[in-house]
């Protein structure tokens, strides 16, 4: 009997009685919980949380549903409960229950079957069918990048399974997506109302997910975007998200780059001391204006701090994102690094040059013109081995404190990202 980690339950009245050995049924252990991304102050959930009842329920009193995974509520009574994965067809647990909760592990869409008998008698009997039910997908606040490459598996999850879906996402990025996505509603955290719902999939970052909990498999090996297509269960071929601008008129009459140089941690950055320097020059010397359109023109911690590139026009500021996007729409092409103005670029559809050591170009969108130097230290945010920290914004895992910390992107070279631009179709210098 193989052993798994794929359902906990809580007995009120009975002993839970496990699948007999040799029958092919999956065990269950005890539930254990995988921290997100970002992790929440002990208090405080990371998403909110699943009404405290299921929410479908059946004429005996038993109920179910699918938010937060699989959930089953059985009142006083001697039941005999089954749950199965239709796709693979195995029961992944059975139980004699007298009154209890059962709560599967698995938090990422599985296509479950629900069964419970009353002795001899089948009392339900439920395939996980979303069918214009509401289904909630919940992303995390306070990242623009990772929602820009999640939303299209959400928006591609309720076209598969035609069901009333919402998204529960930051208020300051739902202008980007509402007036595109008319058929799905769009509302923050605060706004959810959990007892709505027939089902809720809560997409992010797992670092610590190692009994694969809240996804199938490690977001490090299929990418920051397709991960939330591996969440969802839907195709998790890249897609760009539809970007509706109130103001679609071009923002300046002279041809223009549009650029991005800060980023959250310095990791992300481009560590090269003159590259800014020379590649604004290079495109001005090219005949364009160069745009600059990050929220702040320095950010730093500490004793480092990064300021806008010399030479670039400052469109900096706490500025509405469809005004960036309106910028990045009508530019010759854009020129950033691993972060979130560049995928904001890449759903605007120009060419996105991104110069990036520390991410594997398997983590970010395809674009043929992507930066990176294998013959140094790279790729650290995609190893499994290496835990990435939030709070360190000097983060180098491998070399924090020596003279190769960041090379990664020391070693990218303004000639490197010279050449890379030379190849866009197009470009005038």
């Amino acid at each position: 009997m193989a052993a798994d980690a794929a359902f906990s339950v809580t007995e009120v009245t009975s002993i839970v009685i496990p699948p007999a050995a040799g029958s092919g049924e999956i065990a269950a252990t005890s539930e254990t919980v995988a921290s997100s991304a970002v992790a929440p102050p002990a208090d405080k959930r990371a998403f909110p949380a699943p009404a405290a009842l299921p929410t479908q329920e059946t004429p005996e009193g038993i109920r179910f549903d699918f938010n937060d995974g699989c959930r089953i509520l059985a009142p006083e009574g001697k039941w005999r409960i089954r749950i199965s994965d239709i796709d693979t067809g195995n029961i992944v647990y059975q139980t004699e229950i007298g009154a209890g909760r059962i709560n599967s592990s698995k938090r990422y869409f599985v296509r479950f079957r629900v069964e419970a008998w009353d002795g001899e008698k089948q009392i339900l009997r439920h395939d996980y069918d979303a069918r214009d039910r509401k289904v909630l997908v919940q992303f995390p606040v306070g990242t623009l990048g990772d929602t820009m490459g999640w939303f299209p598996y959400a928006a591609r999850f309720g076209e598969d399974h035609g069901c009333r879906l919402t998204c529960a996402m930051a208020g300051w990025l739902i202008p980007l997506f509402k007036e595109s996505y008319p058929e799905i509603t769009f509302i923050t955290h605060e706004e959810v109302k959990p007892e709505e719902y027939y089902a809720t999939y809560s997409i992010g970052l797992f670092f610590d997910d190692d009994a694969r909990i809240h996804q199938p498999c490690d977001f490090r090996q299929v990418g920051l975007h397709r991960t939330a297509g591996y969440i969802l269960g839907v195709d998790p071929t890249e897609a760009w998200p539809r970007i509706a601008l109130a103001d679609d008129s071009r923002p300046i009459a002279e041809p223009y780059v549009v650029i991005a140089s800060q980023s959250t941690t310095q990791c992300k950055y481009w560590n090269n001391p003159g590259g800014w320097r020379e590649i604004v020059a290079f495109l001005k010397a090219a005949g364009y204006r160069v745009i600059c359109i990050d929220q702040k023109p320095f950010h730093g911690a500490g004793i480092v701090w990064n300021h806008i590139p010399h030479g670039a026009e400052d469109q900096t500021g706490d500025r509405p994102l469809i005004e960036r996007a309106r910028w990045l729409k009508h530019a010759d092409f854009f020129v950033g690094l691993s972060s979130g103005l560049s995928w904001l670029a890449w759903a605007m559809e120009i060419p996105v040059v991104m110069i990036s050591g520390f991410t594997h170009p398997t983590n970010e969108f395809a674009t043929p013109y992507r930066v990176i130097n294998y013959h140094a230290c790279n790729s650290c945010w995609n190893d499994v081995r290496v835990r990435f920290d939030h709070k360190d914004f000097l983060w180098c895992p491998r070399h924090a404190g020596t003279p190769q910390q960041f090379e990664c992107t020391k070693l990218i070279t303004a000639e490197a990202v010279k050449a890379t631009i030379k190849r866009i179709p197009g470009f005038r210098g």
